[in-house]
């Protein structure tokens, strides 16, 4: 097997509930020994968009089809859609949920589906706002955790290492929005 590109991707919002506020997305792309930092903002958004606009943003970077991607999000909203494969129902459908409504971002879910099916992509679920240094977090527990929603292939370095990367993806969309404060 090829190389992995591994993709690191957090979304944010400040006022998620409110009429005015402000989103901000991360996403770190790192192929071998490369590394790319990509984050944006985007005013009266919500939490979800921010996360799939990060997800979105990160595949618009690659330059060539046929990559062998690993996705980590701690949304399960974006991750739960493609390891349960909520858009096969969707599309089936003719874009309505469950419940018979329509689906919430559709267009972004239509553009990230499109960018997502020019690769080989697995995604996997992180658990967010992690703090490493914290004496009072049993580590031991949350990697236990990540391996029982991500399987078995993760050493306990993996899991440290996606969890500070997942926190920078989150300082990034953080960045993002701090710049249209």
């Amino acid at each position: 097997m090829g190389q992995i590109l591994r993709m690191y991707t957090d979304g944010g919002c400040a006022g998620n509930q409110s009429d005015e506020n402000l989103g901000g997305w991360g996403a770190i792309l790192e192929f071998g020994e490369h590394k790319k930092e990509l984050y944006g903002s985007e005013a009266n958004t919500t939490n979800n968009r921010m996360e799939l606009t990060a997800v979105i943003s990160a595949f618009q970077a690659l330059n060539r089809d046929g990559v062998t991607v690993q996705v980590f999000t701690d949304s399960s909203y974006v991750a739960n859609c493609f390891r349960q494969k909520w858009y096969a129902g969707w599309e089936k459908n003719g874009w309505k949920n469950s419940k018979k409504q329509p689906v919430e971002n559709q267009e972004l879910w239509q553009t990230l589906l499109a960018l997502v099916r020019r690769h080989n992509v697995t995604f996997y679920r992180v658990k967010g706002h992690v703090n490493l240094e914290s004496k009072s977090i049993n580590l031991d527990s949350l990697y236990q955790k990540f391996c029982q929603t991500n399987g078995p292939g993760f050493t306990y370095e993996d899991f440290l290492y996606i969890t500070k990367m997942n926190n920078r993806a989150d300082e990034l969309a953080n960045v993002g929005i701090d710049e249209i404060r």
